[in-house]
């Protein structure tokens, strides 16, 4: 199995293999352009992010700058996703986000991780873990998601938050870690 194989199965890999590099670069290059348009180009940008993502639904608005590992080539985002300003997407592998979702300023979506074992790191090993947002969920200002959880539908994320642990639907979720505050009032799942 190649070193980009590796990239979507939670496997060790070293991402300055030549291969990943080369694609990685050419997803970079469209992040560049999308990042470096005006205001006014607003079919420029809708026409960068179907070519940037693996997949865009109608309505998204993504404001630049914009940050990704691969430019969003690994980020699924459904319909009428809103991010502001800042969002960074290590999207070395899938980031799934859906229908109907708002993204704070600066807030940090993680696939990427690296092994605890100092001589693996040494050599620059990592690995990738999905991360997965239900729809109608509201990740507030400067969150940040850790590589391999799942955020449940209708669930608010509180500004500042870090999320290491899967976060069930309905709920109002906020600190360091991340926990579970209360439900959504007239949440039925």
């Amino acid at each position: 199995m190649s070193m980009k194989e590796k990239l979507h199965t939670g496997e060790l890999y070293l991402p300055d293999d030549e291969e990943i590099m080369t694609e990685q670069r050419r997803c970079l290059e469209r992040l560049y352009d999308f990042n470096g348009t005006r205001p006014s180009e607003e079919e420029r940008r809708q026409a960068l992010l179907r070519e940037m993502f693996a997949e865009i639904g109608e309505g998204c608005y993504i404001e630049p700058p914009f940050h990704a590992n691969w430019g969003g080539a690994h980020c699924h985002f459904g319909r009428r996703v809103y991010a502001n300003f800042n969002l960074t997407c290590v999207d070395d592998t899938h980031i799934y986000v859906g229908d109907d979702t708002l993204i704070g300023p600066n807030v940090t979506i993680a696939t990427a991780a690296h092994p605890i074992d100092p001589a693996l790191r040494r050599q620059a090993y990592q690995y990738n873990k999905p991360v997965r947002i239900g729809s109608n969920c509201w990740i507030g200002a400067g969150a940040i998601l850790l590589p391999g959880v799942t955020v449940g539908d209708n669930t608010v994320i509180g500004a500042g938050s870090v999320v290491t642990k899967d976060i069930p639907a309905g709920v109002v979720a906020v600190g360091n870690p991340c926990r579970v505050l209360r439900e959504v009032a007239g949440y039925r799942g």
